[in-house]
């Protein structure tokens, strides 16, 4: 397992899941010659897409960002449309790390779409349950409201089954929280109206985890937005914010979805100059 550490806090990267969508849905505007070059394609033009939670430990706490795809939480047809190839692994990542699902403290949500939700619940004696029994959820009350009550477009990723069952489990903030020294989970809007990004600053060093506001490295130019975003001029208004933010820092891009890295640290003018690479 991939890991990097930041200051009192170790990141870890755990096996989530693994999705293939349409690369043109994920590149929205941008022209198939262009993205290719940045991110490999199959014959059916689907890219691989992780949906790897990554683990927080420091400061006494244990929690997670994001919760993976889940076992058993889609049909044989959504797994064909979504080119479901793997599903969740997490229980056995925290294994090998000495913890159960039952040391998970918070399970921090940018967004509650079914590729980053589903895994917030798991069947157990038939049935639908907590996947992590003592933690709370906590993800903004724009993005539980629109999650609840969905309009005609983002019906298709909000679903019951990944909300209500642990619904009795999440707690909402309006525009910012503080769960640890250092750690702020904050509203931004973007890929959906209460998204979320998560930041870690450590003295000079500092993490920002963009979630589907920068889904994989070859969605690093302001413009390169998906298609699935809800509000793309607020995607692209967020990423200029924090994309210069970040380059002023040279802070670390954490990555949900990317298929290769797990972690990149830019330079000033936007070059990597670190990375954390996923292990086959």
């Amino acid at each position: 397992m991939e890991q990097l550490t930041i200051g009192d806090y170790t990141l870890t990267w755990l096996r989530g899941g693994v999705t293939h969508l349409d690369g043109g849905a994920m590149f929205g505007v941008v022209p198939k010659p262009l993205w290719s070059k940045k991110y490999p394609v199959n014959e059916k033009n689907q890219i691989e897409l992780r949906s790897d939670p990554i683990l927080i430990q420091g400061h006494g706490k244990t929690m997670l960002m994001e919760a993976g795809l889940g076992n058993d939480r889609f049909t044989e047809k959504q797994k064909r449309n979504f080119g479901i190839t793997e599903e969740s692994l997490v229980e056995e990542d925290l294994q090998k790390l000495g913890l159960t699902t039952a040391d998970i403290d918070e399970v921090l949500m940018t967004h509650m779409h079914y590729d980053h939700a589903a895994g917030l619940v798991k069947w157990k004696d038939g049935r639908e349950v907590p996947a992590f029994e003592n933690a709370v959820i906590y993800t903004s009350a724009l993005e539980w409201e629109e999650m609840k009550n969905p309009n005609i477009r983002s019906a298709s990723t909000y679903w019951k089954q990944n909300w209500k069952p642990v619904e009795h489990k999440v707690k909402t903030f309006e525009e910012e929280r503080s769960p640890t020294p250092g750690i702020v989970q904050r509203k931004t809007g973007g890929h959906s109206k209460g998204m979320s990004i998560i930041m870690i600053e450590q003295g000079e060093d500092m993490v920002i985890h963009m979630a589907d506001n920068m889904g994989t490295h070859a969605h690093q130019k302001v413009l390169w937005v998906m298609a699935y975003d809800d509000y793309p001029m607020d995607s692209i208004a967020m990423k200029q914010t924090y994309m210069d933010l970040g380059y002023n820092n040279e802070a670390w891009y954490t990555f949900y979805h990317d298929y290769k890295y797990r972690a990149v640290q830019f330079t000033s003018n936007g070059t990597i100059q670190n990375q954390v690479l996923r292990q086959a």
